[in-house]
């Protein structure tokens, strides 16, 4: 594709991120690239580059537009980051309006108006401090209460591509081996820092058409995520129950940890999502996983109460933590979204509560930066039942900072991982 056909699908992609306001922005782009199939792959990374980069800057770019007289649509916020990114004036005019695939040539007005940012720098002192971090105006407050002083430092690793980090799979291979295989693919891996079983790439790799992928040796996943997994301190024989499964990520972990032995059951309110976990699962070789379809009405989780001895509540969140990947995710969730899912944390920790075991163990989780999903909830949760206790989850996996902990966070900055909460909340025996 010409600079000018690249520019204009960029455009095209805003503009239907635009009218679906509620839906991943990544989820936008699949179905996007899925319907023009002729748009090969540098020319998709060109354009999605374009696009997250907006995505990154989306406040920063439509306050500069409007101080320059200017509307934040998607024709100018591709214009505008282009300026900010140093494309001369003429060339800019020429790729909006040079031949058949064009996005349509510049209006005076608009030319007036981009004109007006040559020179500036992205980030101006001016600027209010929630736009300049690229925050909602509500949120500020609550990430500062998080934060403090750090605020700034945890904002801007946020505006960082994440890295494509990997798990291995020990049912399969080890690190070093893993690290080889992806070697001989042209994929050079190095150790996570935290995660015993982590290996990282940088950029956009595709390491899913790759053989040790292939074959089940590797699973895409965060190294804090991993970290969540490792919380759980399951033991081969154990009965676990991860309640918010999803496709199976950590569902995939924790077999890995009870060596394939024991039996866990993987639960979910969406059907996708664990149909989804099949795949995953046969790949990496796992058998000691059941699956059931959470659904209104059933008798599943009464027949099966205080039967196991973890279970993991992934509970769903705002997502603060995953910003690196999914930028546009800071606009989507509103101060009511937050309401409603303090409410829905709060009776799925209770839900799941009930199917610990005396002396089991319930392990809480988000990918939130919030105190409100996070230490906020547990305090709570503890309140409302006084057989739960904190305490450390002592697993051999985690580093050893963190072993004697009973809230983690994890963070960008401080980290180097996406940004992710847990507790470990252990159900007291009768004589205790």
């Amino acid at each position: 594709m010409t600079p000018t056909a690249r520019l204009a699908a960029s455009i095209d992609l805003l503009a239907a991120m635009e009218a679906a306001p509620r839906k991943p922005a990544d989820a936008v782009a699949n179905s996007f690239f899925r319907e023009r199939r002729y748009i090969g792959g540098g020319d998709r990374r060109a354009i999605s580059g374009l696009v997250w980069d907006i995505m990154r800057n989306w406040r920063k770019l439509g306050w500069w537009l409007e101080q320059s007289g200017g509307t934040a649509n998607p024709r100018m916020l591709a214009g505008a980051q282009l300026v900010f990114d140093r494309t001369p004036m003429e060339k800019l005019a020429s790729i909006y309006g040079g031949g058949r695939f064009a996005a349509g040539a510049l209006s005076e007005s608009e030319q007036a108006v981009l004109n007006a940012l040559i020179g500036k720098e992205l980030e101006c002192t001016d600027m209010p401090r929630a736009v300049r971090l690229e925050v909602p105006d509500w949120l500020l407050p609550k990430l500062e209460e998080t934060f403090g002083a750090d605020l700034e430092a945890e904002i801007k690793a946020m505006a960082e591509p994440a890295s494509l980090d990997l798990r291995i799979n020990m049912l399969r291979t080890t690190r070093t081996e893993a690290m080889h295989a992806l070697a001989r693919e042209g994929l050079h891996a190095e150790e996570t820092k935290l995660s015993p079983w982590g290996l990282r790439l940088e950029g956009r790799q595709p390491v899913t058409a790759s053989k040790p992928f292939r074959d089940g040796l590797v699973e895409i996943q965060d190294e804090g995520s991993q970290l969540v997994a490792a919380m759980a301190g399951v033991d081969p024989g154990m009965r676990v129950l991860d309640y918010c499964a999803g496709a199976g990520g950590k569902t995939l972990a924790l077999a890995m940890m009870m060596e394939n032995k024991g039996h866990i059951v993987a639960c979910d309110v969406s059907v996708v999502r664990l149909e989804g976990a099949v795949k995953r699962l046969r790949r990496a070789g796992v058998h000691n996983v059941e699956r059931h379809l959470l659904t209104e009405g059933d008798k599943w989780a009464k027949r099966r109460a205080a039967s196991f001895d973890r279970v993991l509540v992934d509970a769903p969140c705002s997502g603060t933590g995953t910003w690196r990947r999914n930028p546009d995710a800071r606009f989507r969730t509103t101060q009511v979204d937050l309401e409603e899912l303090l409410v829905k944390q709060a009776a799925i920790m209770d839900r799941a509560a009930a199917l610990v075991k005396p002396g089991g163990r319930m392990i809480y989780a988000t990918c939130s930066l919030l105190k409100a999903e996070n230490a906020g909830q547990v305090e709570q949760f503890v309140a409302r039942n006084p057989d739960f206790r904190l305490v450390a989850s002592g697993s051999p996996a985690l580093p050893v900072r963190l072993r004697e902990m009973t809230m983690i966070s994890l963070t960008p900055a401080r980290d180097e991982t996406d940004g992710f909460f847990a507790a470990v909340l252990e159900r007291q025996l009768q004589n205790d």
